[in-house]
């Protein structure tokens, strides 16, 4: 198997991760470069690919900024340029992953094999995990890591308006990527039992038959005992006593250790204010915070800087001086000794996080040594429960987190049997080599059920050095001059350019519309948005295509389900097919299309709902759009997506200009659906109407003026 993982925002590389430098660097990175590794030591897995973002910015490591990074004999990080240059948060990525998507294809094409298996690993790389999957034809498996509805609940609580969460995290867009990936990955896989639960529970297309639990491992080979004979190997002097000892009084005392990110959610202030308010622990053990690194507090952002200002004040505010840690850096490379130190001075590793997805540092811990206490909420409950090795507790009570540090420092036969409990059942349930045998005998059967597209052809006879495409309606015809003109550019260029036609309409009726302006046959049509692909000279139709959108596709359920609308009237029977139910739709009567969309995922319908015009809906599998059609032609062709100049203006069209493609929407549809799209690069809005905006387009594109001919004989 040739397995590629996609995880895109964070800092990723394979040594020294940056674990809590901001939110996009949790646990997130390290699950994802172990599982990778962990993948590529069995016998039965070729090639493993890590796919994140490439940054190329002076603020973080150049490390970033290498295309490919080796981390194992046959695993590898590839990093794929999308997006500004520097590095910017996972909220601002949306608009850019249609173009990570395509550019990751291109890589993949180079390469010359196209990946067995696609994994995807948080929201961002489920949207992209969807389009690859349905492009390639090969199955999908998804880990949320954290998930947009249960963190927009959670916000809405804290008083958060709807506003201000969409406009600062983009979250009806997270959302709807979350539905799109969960009603298309044949395989989720969560960390925990309350994940699958509690989190995906809240979802249209929540399927728990396509869901499985497998916990992630740990690297046991990093994280032991401080006794363990694994420690006689020769370990370099450690460095962190040093680092911890000058905050302290008395640093030989037991530590309690807390190891986040710098985020409000972790909680680390409860516990502080736990320590504080209890005498018996400031007595008998010292506190260890370790928030992410910093190096000065006021450089950070608002959320980190809050956290950690909040810490200090409390600091003061107990006269914990000399009892409280809260180092400004700890390496990921020092994060074991640290958990070694705490357990051979008889610590206790805690994390009172509001709620914790799974909780890996709990795993790390454990397996060096230390006993337990944890939040009651979310993943701690699997790994107590498994292991049998701390105490869980609610994390906004002060009194019951002090109280179970106290039950352990002070009972040496509970702590002993719980930190003995730990390091053996961490073993047992949680290492990687038994995570990848899981993972695997999940995986395998998957294959199965897909079929792979062919790999992009050799450039042969109909090989175009690039490709223009255009909609039929209002986009190419309007003005007969600006017809005269185009047909003749298309003439002029023929030997080195493709022209396509992609619309709405059926096969015959697209014909006859360009046969009644005497514009010759496209080399390609995609017909009845997109769910048709027809090939000049003779109009033969894309069967390959046709089975490959035909996946989990039901209309009659479609037809039945939105029966129950009035303000929905079907099309006449002309304008329906096998693949496209087509309704006129009125927008002044409820449902909207987001109720409508729930609506057939709630019913196990996976669909795309077109709207266009304003008042046309076309529902059609998830696998065909316009745009998935053009870069099916495109992948098969080998055409590269920079090299297809694309016109439209509809609803219909979007998929079709996001990405590489180079894209005109001529001026007399500014006003329409894709005017949201005005400030994304590759998007030309032209000053011409109908075909003369589209020959605009060519002058400000050079589009053929760079064309080149094929070579002889090819």
């Amino acid at each position: 198997m040739y397995i590629l993982l996609l995880s895109i925002h964070g800092l990723i590389r394979g040594n020294e991760l940056e674990l809590g430098r901001d939110a996009d660097t949790g646990g997130q990175t390290l699950y994802v470069v172990d599982l990778a590794r962990a993948l590529a030591e069995r016998d039965d897995v070729d090639q493993v690919d890590l796919v994140t973002r490439r940054i190329v910015d002076p603020a973080v490591s150049g490390d970033y900024a290498e295309p490919v990074e080796p981390l194992s004999q046959k695993a590898r990080i590839l990093r794929i340029d999308a997006g500004p240059d520097e590095y910017i948060p996972k909220e601002r990525l949306w608009d850019h992953l249609d173009g990570f998507m395509d550019n990751l294809v291109t890589t993949l094409n180079a390469g010359g094999r196209m990946p067995d298996l696609i994994h995807s690993h948080y929201a961002d790389a489920g949207y992209v995990g969807v389009r690859l999957s349905n492009l390639l034809g090969v199955p999908l498996v998804h880990t949320g890591h954290s998930l947009g509805r249960d963190k927009r609940q959670r916000l809405l609580s804290a008083g958060v308006s709807e506003e201000i969460i969409n406009q600062t995290y983009h979250m009806d867009r997270r959302v709807d990527a979350e539905e799109e990936v969960l009603a298309g990955a044949d395989l989720v896989i969560a960390s925990t039992n309350h994940e699958i639960d509690e989190q995906y529970g809240l979802y249209d297309y929540y399927q728990p038959g396509r869901m499985a639990v497998i916990p992630p491992g740990t690297d046991l080979s990093r994280f032991y005992p401080p006794a363990s004979s694994v420690s006689t190997r020769g370990d370099p002097p450690s460095v962190v006593p040093d680092q911890i000892r000058r905050f302290l009084q008395d640093p030989d005392k037991p530590l309690i250790l807390a190891l986040s990110r710098a985020d409000a959610r972790k909680n680390n202030q409860t516990l502080l204010e736990a320590y504080g308010e209890s005498d018996d622990l400031r007595e008998i053990a010292n506190l260890l915070i370790v928030a992410g690194n910093r190096d000065d507090i006021r450089d950070l952002d608002e959320g980190a800087r809050s956290v950690l200002t909040e810490l200090l004040i409390g600091i003061d505010a107990y006269n914990l001086y000399g009892r409280v840690a809260m180092p400004k850096h700890l390496p990921q490379d020092q994060v074991a000794e640290l958990y070694r130190l705490a357990a051979e001075r008889g610590g206790i590793f805690v994390n009172p996080a509001l709620t914790e997805p799974f909780g890996l540092t709990l795993l790390e811990a454990a397996a060096s040594g230390l006993p337990l206490v944890a939040t009651e909420n979310g993943g701690p409950v699997d790994i107590i429960g498994n292991c049998d090795n701390g105490i869980l507790v609610d994390p906004l009570d002060k009194a019951a987190i002090a109280q179970a540090l106290l039950k352990l420092l002070t009972d040496p036969g509970r702590y002993r049997r719980m930190r003995d409990n730990g390091v053996v059942k961490v073993r047992e349930h949680y290492s990687w080599p038994a995570h990848a045998e899981r993972y695997l005998g999940r995986a395998r059967p998957l294959l199965k059920r897909h079929e792979p597209i062919p790999l992009a052809p050799k450039r042969g006879k109909r090989y175009r050095d690039r490709a223009l495409f255009t909609d039929i309606d209002q986009s190419l015809l309007g003005d007969a001059e600006g017809i005269r003109q185009f047909v003749t550019a298309m003439h002029g260029h023929r030997k080195c350019a493709t022209f396509g036609i992609a619309t709405g309409r059926r096969l015959d009726t697209a014909l006859a519309e360009l046969k009644r302006h005497s514009i010759p046959h496209p080399d390609v049509l995609i017909t009845s948005l997109g769910t048709e692909i027809h090939y000049a000279p003779r109009l033969a139709r894309d069967q390959y295509w046709n089975e490959h959108i035909d996946y989990l596709w039901r209309p009659a359920t479609v037809l039945r389900v939105l029966s129950e609308f009035p303000g929905l009237e079907p099309q006449p029977k002309r304008e329906q097919t096998h693949f496209k139910v087509s309704y006129h739709y009125d927008p002044d009567q409820p449902p909207d299309i987001e109720e409508l969309t729930s609506l057939l995922r709630s019913r196990d319908v996976t669909a795309n709902l077109i709207q266009s015009f304003g008042r046309f809906l076309d529902v059609v599998p998830s696998r065909a759009s316009k745009g998935q059609a053009l870069r099916y032609v495109a992948q098969r062709w080998g055409i590269p997506l920079e090299r297809i100049l694309v016109a439209g203006g509809s609803g219909a069209d979007e998929d079709m200009m996001r990405g590489n493609t180079l894209a005109v929407v001529v001026a007399n549809r500014h006003g329409e659906e894709l005017s949201q799209l005005a400030d994304l690069e590759r998007i030309y809005f032209a000053g011409q109407p109908y075909a003369l905006g589209i020959l605009e387009a060519v002058d400000h594109y050079d589009f053929f003026g760079s064309c080149e001919l094929p070579t002889t004989g090819s």
